[in-house]
């Protein structure tokens, strides 16, 4: 696929599912990934930090492997000599990682996505080639620590009307509070343990993403 492809399959209503082993409460990454992807999922994020270099290409390879049978969009966290090496679908930046400038010039045909959390870090993201932003943390979360710390759902009315690009949002987004974020107009909704560490994988995802299509039907 090219990144007009990529993009127009991105910008659809969806979950978007970001796997980490140690947040898929004593399950395998994989186990997690499949249940995701039967319940509908389409977009998946592999993120993991502390792999050494071949254990982080084998299980990149496995995701890219599973999602591509789903045909289902991965992109990587971080990495983006993996997101490279996989065949991913695109990468997603923080601040502190490679420019997104830089990235763009590398992969011009995948998906850059990059973590904002405020309205001078979108505008930069996106004068800098970002295909799509991320907002947050909104609510409170146990998987990343950011120096901004919680940024509120406010913070979507203060950025997502200056964007001319997707945008997605993140942290802390639960069932009993996603609707703070769908009436702001989230489409794609990011999510780590409301699913990965849930009972039922696969329910949880489904009632999720079906909270999400209805709210945009």
């Amino acid at each position: 696929m090219n990144l007009s492809e990529r993009l127009a399959r991105f910008d659809r209503p969806d979950l978007y599912v970001v796997i980490t082993e140690a947040f898929c409460g004593g399950r395998s990454a994989l186990d997690v990934l499949d249940a995701v992807l039967d319940a509908g999922v389409r977009l998946i994020q592999f993120r993991e930090k502390d792999l050494d270099e071949l254990e982080l290409f084998l299980r990149a390879t496995q995701f890219r492997e599973r999602t591509r049978k789903y045909d289902a969009l991965l992109i990587i966290n971080d990495r983006l000599e993996v997101a490279i090496a996989t065949d991913a679908d695109g990468v997603h930046l923080g601040q502190t990682d490679a420019p997104v400038d830089v990235a763009r010039r590398i992969v011009p045909e995948l998906i850059i996505g990059a973590s904002t959390h405020n309205l001078e870090e979108a505008l930069e993201a996106q004068a800098l080639g970002a295909s799509y932003v991320n907002i947050g943390p909104i609510f409170a979360t146990q998987t990343k620590a950011v120096p901004t710390g919680v940024v509120g759902p406010a913070m979507i009315d203060a950025i997502a009307p200056h964007l001319t690009i997707p945008w997605t949002t993140m942290g802390g987004i639960k069932l009993h509070n996603i609707d703070e974020v769908l009436k702001r107009g989230a489409k794609r909704v990011a999510v780590v343990t409301a699913v990965t560490e849930a009972d039922d994988v696969r329910a949880a995802a489904s009632e999720l993403r079906e909270r999400i299509l209805s709210f945009h039907a």
